[in-house]
């Protein structure tokens, strides 16, 4: 496994391997690595000759300036946890190698960029959109790699390989759960130890709504959740939304004909997170 930090130098490495016949996989992330990015990492590993993974906290896309200095960095550990499972290369730049000049591209996501997240945190996939479309240019992959706890994440960028025409594969892979039930996440470590034993209580109200369908609307089900979740002294929900798979449209009715997703997010002390459920 080679560490590099320089675009030049991994472009240079992925072309030559592309030359011999070789597919390339991408799985981005922001470090602070565990079992759920492990598990991307074996799914690229499993359908690709190459395996890149990129540890970067992009700066464009956070809306709170507290949340970036937070955000863990642990880039050694990430390292090692990567030699161990089959990364062939690790691209881990600096901000100015991935920023070397403001990057003033905006992008229009339609609607799937406008609800949820995309209130709630303005400019976030706009960052998201920027930093992603870099990798892509730099390594040119065959397929990228990204856990379904972001879903609306995935639906930006599929709509932003649309737009940019990148001939691209976008893989979408399960969430990744601790023995508790709650969604793995670097954010978890930032946890108080009070939090931590509260926070699985998310998807344990949400596994519940998943059996409602037949005895509550759609609203019932949703305003449920929420008071469910806020029973909790140390949970507070800023949203509950179910929305369809592609372009995150709200349901009206359990009778319509779509995959219907159960998306949240909720603050355990000052920690943000999200996480979703299919019904």
């Amino acid at each position: 496994m080679k560490v590099i930090t320089k675009k030049s130098e991994l472009s240079s490495a992925i072309e030559a391997l592309k030359k011999e016949g070789k597919t390339v996989g991408l799985v981005p992330t922001m470090g602070a690595l565990h079992d759920g990015h492990v598990s991307l990492v074996k799914a690229c590993h499993q359908n690709n000759d190459i395996t890149v993974v990129s540890v970067f906290v992009n700066p464009t896309q956070f809306n709170d300036k507290e949340d970036l200095k937070r955000y863990p960095r642990t880039l050694d550990k990430d390292v090692a946890l990567l030699e161990k499972n089959k990364c062939d290369y690790v691209f881990a730049p600096s901000v100015e190698e991935m920023y070397p000049e403001k990057d003033t591209r905006v992008f229009d996501f339609g609607h799937v960029g406008e609800v949820m997240e995309g209130v709630r945190r303005p400019g976030h996939f706009n960052g998201v959109g920027q930093i992603v479309s870099k990798l892509f240019d730099v390594v040119k992959p065959h397929r990228a790699y990204f856990g379904m706890k972001d879903f609306q994440q995935i639906a930006v960028i599929k709509n932003m390989v649309r737009q940019l025409r990148y001939d691209i594969e976008i893989v979408p892979c399960p969430i990744v759960r601790e023995a508790d039930g709650l969604a793995m996440s670097s954010r978890n470590t930032l946890l108080s130890p009070e939090h931590r034993a509260n926070a699985p209580h998310i998807h344990k109200v949400l596994e519940q709504a998943t059996r409602l369908t037949d005895k509550m609307s759609v609203e019932e089900v949703k305003k449920w959740v929420v008071e469910e979740i806020n029973k909790n002294p140390y949970l507070e929900t800023e949203y509950f939304e179910i929305v369809d798979d592609t372009e995150l449209q709200s349901i009206r009715d359990w009778s319509e004909d779509n995959v219907k997703v159960g998306c949240v997010a909720v603050y355990a002390g000052p920690i943000r997170l999200i996480d979703n459920i299919i019904f």
